[in-house]
This record gives structure tokens, C-alpha cells and sequence, in this order.
């Protein structure tokens, strides 16, 4: 029973891991093969009916209940196992902006934690509806773009985000990974290192709706994949830095364990902290966006310490922000 409950676990992760590298490519390859077959008329009524929902992602998506409740997602959890932590209490009458850290490869935990109904969110935070926001890109690709809003994710983009900070309510946790694709290159086991010092653009947006700021760290996140980390000024950095700038996304040479795609088998903590209060005001000066972030910058740090040991790591251990 034990090895079918580690199998099952296994290929639970494994089909997320593959859905996100392949399923989006896969399904546009498959969409633009069909469009010169017999079967032409079915991807061009999908194509014209995703032409019409083309706004939906950025007009707060069309989350699936049943599909976040997959029992799938509880042996992915299992696997690791996931683990959420919460600190303090975030009321229903308020929205919040969680700024996720760190990234890592896949952002397993934030995954875990915030898109599907396992995650013990919902528990722990009775009243809040929480939505991961991810690159935008990823939701102009065909079925990929349903799979992503099913799960109850949305694009990391002004727009997107404006909405479910003002039309969709009180009661909203909008999850940014805010490292993005550049903190995703930093990631190695032993590695606590945060992309933030020049990222303010959400402490911006929190300010210009009035949304409380919560630092959220993932601890175990950089130990699920070995990667390849090229050195800063050398060629194949600027390379991986050149495609970012295209794509959006960062290659990563990554190497987990069985096929090199299954991660590694470590608790992922993470942790919710407690909220920032923040006022609303419309445009808020540099001065101001400065002083938040500094805030921020320090809740984050003392949240790292507060939980490092208990979460497995030693006291030696320091968070460094660049």
C-alpha cells in the first residue's frame, strides 16, 4: 500500500510538472495541425470563441471549483508534503496583496497553497478568495489558458490585477510571485535569495487601491531541483537574461530526481505573515511607494528569521534580497 501511495503521489506531481512545461506548446502545435486537416471546423470555432473570451483572464477568470478540488492535488501536497502556516488573521471586509517568495523552479508551494482546495487556505482564512497570478503570457495559449483560469489563477498584469483589487469585491488575496522569472535563475538548494530591492511595482498597486501588503515565504522551495546557476556577466546568463526579456520566462537547466523532472522529496513550509497596513491614495508619490517597500522588505526579513529554524533551517541561515 505504501509503494501504490508513493506511486500515485509521484505521478500526481509528474503530470503538473509536464502540464506546464509541454501542455501549453503541445495544445498550439495540436490547434495549428488540425486547422489543415479534415477536422479544420473544430479548432476554428475554439479559435473564434477564444477570440471572443479573450478578456476573460483579465476580468477574473472562470475558476473551477470541481477542478481545484481534484484529489489529485492531495497527493501532490502529500508528496512534498506541503505545508501552510498562518500568523495572523486576514479579514474578509479587506483586500491583500501576498507577495509570494521564493520563486524557485515552479513555484510548488504557492501552487499547493493558493490554487487548489487542499491547500488549507480556505481554512485558514475563512471568507477570503485567493488567486495566484502568474505571467501573462501563458493565458494566450489555447486550452492552456482554460486549464490556468480553471484552477483559479490569473495574469500578472496591470489590468487583471486592477480588477480583483476593485470590481471583484472585498475579500480578495491576490498572490504575486514577485521575484518573477529573474529570481527563478538564483534558485539552488542552500540558496535563500529574493529578487526585491527594485520591485515595487506592487506595493504601487496596493497603495493606489488600498490593499494591506502580506509577505509570504516558501520555505523549501529552492530545494526541489538541482539547477545549473551561471555566474553573473558570463555569456550564458546574459543569454538566459536575453530570452527573459522576449519571453517572459527564464530557461532554466534544472535536474529533479527519476527522468531528472520529478522534484526532490522536501517538505515545502509556507508561511502567511502578517498584513501591512497600507492607506489608499490615488497616486501615490515615490517617497511614499519607498516607504512601503521598505517596510515590506523588513516584514519579510523578520518572518524568515521568526520561522527558519522551525521550518528546518539553522540559525546560520540568512535571507539575502538583491
Amino acid at each position: 500500500m505504501d509503494k501504490w501511495r508513493e506511486f500515485v503521489e509521484k505521478v500526481s506531481v509528474l503530470q503538473l510538472v509536464l502540464t506546464f512545461l509541454f501542455m501549453g506548446v503541445s495544445f498550439t502545435l495540436l490547434i495549428v495541425y488540425l486547422l489543415f486537416t479534415s477536422l479544420w471546423l473544430l479548432p476554428a470555432l475554439y479559435l473564434t470563441w477564444m477570440a471572443a473570451d479573450w478578456d476573460t483572464p483579465e476580468r477574473g477568470g472562470r475558476r473551477s471549483e470541481w477542478m481545484r478540488s481534484w484529489p489529485v492535488w492531495r497527493h501532490f501536497k502529500n508528496y512534498f508534503p506541503v505545508k501552510l502556516v498562518k500568523t495572523a488573521e486576514l479579514s474578509p471586509n479587506k483586500n491583500y496583496i501576498l507577495g509570494s517568495h521564493p520563486h524557485g523552479i515552479m513555484c510548488m508551494g504557492a501552487i499547493s497553497c493558493f490554487s487548489t482546495t487542499y491547500g488549507g487556505f480556505s481554512q485558514a482564512f475563512p471568507g477570503m478568495r485567493v488567486t495566484l497570478a502568474i505571467l501573462a503570457g501563458l493565458f494566450r495559449l489555447p486550452i492552456f489558458r482554460d486549464y490556468l483560469m480553471s484552477a483559479g489563477m490569473c495574469p500578472v498584469s496591470k489590468p487583471s490585477l486592477e480588477y480583483l483589487l476593485s470590481r471583484n469585491g472585498k475579500g480578495n488575496a491576490v498572490v504575486i510571485v514577485t521575484g518573477g522569472a529573474a529570481e527563478s535563475l538564483s534558485s539552488a538548494p542552500g540558496v535563500n535569495t529574493v529578487v526585491m530591492r527594485q520591485r515595487k511595482g506592487f506595493v504601487r498597486l496596493a497603495l493606489e487601491y488600498g490593499a494591506d501588503l502580506v509577505p509570504v515565504y516558501s520555505f523549501g522551495e529552492n530545494e526541489l531541483f538541482q539547477q545549473v546557476v551561471f555566474s553573473e556577466g558570463s555569456m550564458t546568463r546574459g543569454l538566459q537574461i536575453a530570452f527573459k526579456k522576449i519571453m517572459g520566462f527564464a530557461p532554466c537547466l534544472f535536474m529533479g530526481q527519476s527522468w531528472g523532472l520529478l522534484p526532490y522529496k522536501t517538505p515545502v513550509t509556507t508561511v502567511v505573515g502578517s498584513p501591512i497596513a497600507v492607506p489608499r491614495m490615488a497616486y501615490p508619490s515615490e517617497e511614499t511607494v519607498d516607504h512601503y517597500h521598505s517596510l515590506y522588505m523588513e516584514a519579510l526579513t523578520k518572518l524568515f528569521h521568526d520561522h527558519k529554524v522551525s521550518c528546518g533551517l539553522s540559525e546560520s541561515h540568512d535571507l539575502h534580497i538583491i
